[in-house]
Order: structure tokens, then sequence, then C-alpha cells
């Protein structure tokens, strides 16, 4: 029987480095069952999040060999053989301890999104949708929140000081699973462009690729999203209609307000009104 070298991260936030652990090949594993043997083995403090073990919870979400993916459903005989496996945390979030990261900023963002506002019901007291509004939304309630794509957005994970201003592509396929639900009535255009950064994605489609539930991330929500947003703050058309009907955009400050939890408004905000048919806050 073959050996395998795995190299694993080793530290917490004040700094680390690798620890190799020569474990014996058993066929048919994946990465995390190599993981719980050297918890089991040689390093039983070793630190690792993980829960279903079936590619469903996104709790072991890892960067194996330079690549986010899930342990759980990283076979070994998948990797190059006869070559160390390495194990390193998510680089984009604060490192709790060895393979353990703290995302709570994904949660953070979550809040600020506001929640299904729907529409009046018909006069029976039901709602009527079609099928094909029904299904556009379903793309998007497969993910799984392993959060691999705010893990390999450059946005945030080059820039640090973007997270205060940048939800990521996770926040924006639930902003569009909202925004496309066909009994949705709210309104989060502004809210998007101000303050969750949706102009600063230059859609390289980076986080498509490292999607375990094949979202496409970029093409059917973040392109969406940007051509909505374009339409409502610079469409002739649109402003010129408002401005008509007399109606002015909610602001991003209004739109945040309403979402239950959300992070409180900044000082600034809160003295600075609105300006109508701006959207500005």
């Amino acid at each position: 029987m073959t050996d395998v070298t795995m190299r694993v991260w080793r530290g917490d936030g004040d700094g680390g480095q690798f620890a190799e652990y020569v474990m014996p090949q058993v066929e048919g594993e994946v990465v995390l069952d190599v993981i719980h043997r050297i918890q089991a083995g040689p390093a039983p403090d070793l630190a690792c999040r993980w829960n279903c073990k079936a590619g469903k919870c996104g709790s072991c979400s890892a960067e194996i060999n330079g690549l986010p993916k899930l342990m759980c459903m990283t076979r070994m005989d998948a990797l190059p053989e006869g070559e160390p496996v390495v194990v390193a945390p998510m680089r984009t979030f604060p490192i709790v301890r060895d393979l353990v990261t703290d995302v709570s900023f994904n949660y953070t963002m979550a809040r600020q999104v506001p929640p299904l506002k729907p529409r009046e019901p018909e006069p029976d007291g039901t709602y009527r949708m079609m099928q094909i509004d029904i299904e556009r939304g379903q793309e998007f309630r497969k993910c799984i929140e392993c959060f691999m794509c705010q893990d390999v957005c450059h946005v945030i994970r080059d820039h640090e000081d973007n997270k205060a201003s940048y939800a990521g592509p996770r926040m924006f396929i639930r902003a569009m699973e909202l925004e496309s639900h066909p009994l949705d009535t709210d309104d989060r255009r502004e809210l998007l462009r101000q303050r969750m950064g949706l102009g600063m994605c230059n859609i390289t489609k980076c986080c498509t690729e490292v999607c375990p539930e094949h979202i496409k991330i970029t093409d059917n929500a973040i392109i969406p999203l940007k051509e909505r947003v374009v339409d409502a703050s610079y469409d002739p058309v649109a402003w010129l209609g408002r401005k008509i009907l007399r109606r002015t955009k909610r602001s991003a400050l209004e739109a945040a307000l309403e979402a239950p939890g959300q992070a409180a408004p900044t000082r600034q905000e809160r003295s600075v009104p609105a300006t109508p048919g701006t959207g500005t806050s």
C-alpha cells in the first residue's frame, strides 16, 4: 500500500505554517476522510469544520492545491498522483484555527438584503404565478452557502477594505432570486448599486467556475442585476416616466432599513436626507 503526503495548514489568526502528514492511502477516499484520519491519529487537535459529508451543507470548504473545493467532494484519486496534497483554509476570510475560518462577513451582508415583499393576493385570497416565472429562481435556491464564490472573488480576496461596501457573488444571487420572484414588489436596485457594490464586479466568472452546484452566477444573476440597475439609474425613458408620474426611487438606506436585523446605517447616512429622484442618501 502506498502512502499519501498531506500538507495541512496549522495555526490561527496570529500566524502558522504547513504541517506534513504521511498517511496510508486508502482506495475510494475523499480529502475529508484523510483529514479525519489525521485527527484520529497524529494530530487530534486539528480543527476542521464539516457536517453532512454529502456536498450539501457547504461546511468543509477549503483550498486544495490552491483551488477552493469541498473536501467531502474531492476524491483523492482525482488529485495528481505522487504529489503532496496541500490543504489550506479559505484565504479571503479571517482564520479562527487551522482550516476553520470566520465567515460571519457573509451573514452580516445577508442581513442587509430586504426579504420578499409579496404583492396583494387575488380577490379569492390566492396567488397565481406562471410556471416559467417560478422556474427562473430555482437555480439560485440550490446555493449551499459554501462561500467558495466569495473566497475566489478577487474584489474582496485581494482588497480587504472592499468588504465594507461589497456584498459578493453569494449575496448577488440572493438578490436576484428575490428580484426575479413573480410575487415580489420590492426594489433593491439602489441598495445593490450604492451599498452592496454591484458595479465593482468585473464579471471574470471565477465565482461561477468554483460553484459546486453549477449555478451560473455571472450569466444568470450578476449580469441581469447590472442591467436592471443601469435601467433604473440611467435609462432616460425610465427617468422621464418617473417625472411624469411624480415617482421617486427608494434610496439604498430606505431599502436597507426595511431588512430585519440589517447592519445599522452610519451616522452620515442618518444625517443626510435622501434627494428626491436621485436615489442617493
